[in-house]
């Protein structure tokens, strides 16, 4: 059943046309009717038709990354004047997902080839429809950011789970540990005493510990096969004492102790009395390196939630406000870290020596880094080289994010600030597009440029030191 001139004038976009471009615009179209649930459009169909919706409603699902996402119910009002699909002046060239009947749908469709006569006919309706294409990319958009922000926090979520999941079960299980430490301290202390050991051979003891726990640092400098040199010396000076405890030679050569210090002690306690040092003072010696273990642990968490806190902005105001590049860079990669060691990838960094303080929308632009630090991670191999360069001026700050990564294809360099474009699966990203990059960048009246070649991606962001307010609508 044909429409007639009364069915189009109910469309917003067409409510004060002559009754002769009404007739014009039906006697062009395609009239088709749609049942709840009819697929109308699908993913990849060429944009050739404007579709005006006579009655119903129409679901518009983005497909991204092989997933429908929802985005839009187009029905006829003043935001879209009932009017969808390919508008003139577009230039879309095929359909980005996937468009169904919500409710039963009766409408026109008119094929892109009668766009240039309908100008000549109506340039004001032309204007018109152009409007409905500019507020619908703008609702898209927003749409877009709504969701990019969803899916960033829901991978930072998940990267931070893993970030605090290592130090929390590594405290977890030194306080176990240390809890049969202690209990066994007990028994050892009393056999030791048994031995009729003095308050001045424990003196003693304590003595050469307190000089070698302040050259600690320089134990550590020792390779893995000095180390397990240092074992077997101890182990073989051990049973050529009578006591056999591989144990202790590991505790003793990874804190240092030299057979020197060791004979020094056996010397002052006595033979026998050594037997019972030997496992007293290994029990000692590990309580305390679980201890600072304990620490460094809820020590890596209480900076991970500073990083956190100081990345995601949190107290403070969504304002211009000034702050320092490189810590919020150490930030994102302490928030990176899981991906970074995942990798083994080594992170570079040449900072210039006196960075100013940049005026910025602070948690924006952390998005920024966040984003193309995580593409750069992305891109690079196992065991790559992450470069960070920043270098300052009077008038700006530069920051450059480099890989050894293959390098971005040449068929799609030109697209990869586009909205929608990606190259990575669902959950691979974080989420933030580098459309929305782009977008942040020109909301700092900064720059941005990308130089890509096999072995060497550089994204460079180039930020004024002096700032106006630029609105989020701009």
């Amino acid at each position: 059943m044909q429409p007639s001139i009364e069915d189009l004038r109910k469309v917003i976009a067409f409510s004060d046309l002559p009754d002769e471009h009404l007739q014009w615009i039906i006697d062009r179209s395609k009239y088709e009717e749609y049942q709840d649930g009819d697929i109308i459009v699908k993913y990849g169909d060429p944009a050739e038709v404007m579709w005006i919706a006579l009655e119903g409603k129409v679901t518009f699902y983005m497909y991204i990354n092989g997933r429908q996402v929802y985005y839009f119910t187009f029905e006829n009002t003043s935001t879209t004047g009932g009017v969808g699909g390919l508008l003139p002046y577009s230039r879309m060239k095929t359909m980005p997902g996937y468009s169904y009947a919500l409710g039963d749908v009766k409408m026109l469709r008119l094929h892109k080839d009668h766009f240039h006569e309908l100008e000549l006919l109506n340039p004001d309706l032309i204007q018109r429809l152009i409007g409905y294409m500019t507020e619908r990319a703008r609702i898209f958009a927003t749409t877009q950011l709504q969701h990019e922000k969803i899916d960033a926090l829901g991978n930072l979520a998940a990267g931070i789970a893993h970030e605090l999941n290592n130090p929390a079960a590594a405290i977890s299980g030194i306080a176990d540990e240390l809890t049969k430490r202690v209990t066994r301290n007990y028994i050892l202390t009393r056999q030791l005493l048994d031995c009729n050991m003095t308050a001045e051979h424990i003196q003693t003891i304590h003595s050469i510990i307190e000089k070698k726990e302040t050259t600690i640092t320089e134990i550590t400098k020792h390779t893995t096969m000095q180390r397990i040199q240092a074992e077997d010396d101890i182990e073989d000076w051990l049973e050529s004492n009578g006591i056999k405890q591989r144990e202790a030679a590991e505790t003793f050569a990874e804190f240092g102790l030299s057979l020197d210090e060791l004979e020094q002690i056996r010397t002052d306690a006595g033979a026998d009395a050594f037997t019972r040092v030997v496992p007293w003072l290994e029990n000692l010696i590990s309580s305390q390196k679980m201890i600072k273990d304990l620490s460094d642990a809820s020590d890596r968490i209480s900076k991970l939630v500073a990083s956190i806190k100081s990345h995601v902005h949190m107290d403070r105001t969504n304002d211009l406000q000034t702050t320092n590049v490189h810590t919020d860079i150490e930030n994102t990669l302490t928030l990176l870290g899981f991906k970074l060691r995942g990798k083994n990838i080594e992170v570079v960094k040449k900072f210039c020596a006196d960075m100013p303080v940049v005026p910025a929308y602070v948690g924006e632009l952390n998005q920024v880094w966040t984003n193309l630090i995580d593409n750069a991670i992305f891109a690079l191999e196992q065991n790559g080289i992450l470069t960070i360069e920043t270098t300052c001026t009077s008038k700006d700050v530069t920051v450059a994010i480099i890989d050894n990564g293959k390098g971005i294809p040449k068929e799609i360099a030109s697209r990869i600030f586009d909205p929608f474009f990606t190259t990575k699966k669902v959950g691979e990203g974080t989420g933030i597009g580098l459309d929305i990059v782009n977008r942040i960048i020109k909301r700092h009246n900064a720059d941005i440029k990308v130089e890509s070649a096999p072995g060497r991606t550089v994204f460079k962001v180039c930020i004024p030191l002096s700032q106006q307010i630029i609105s989020h609508n701009q």
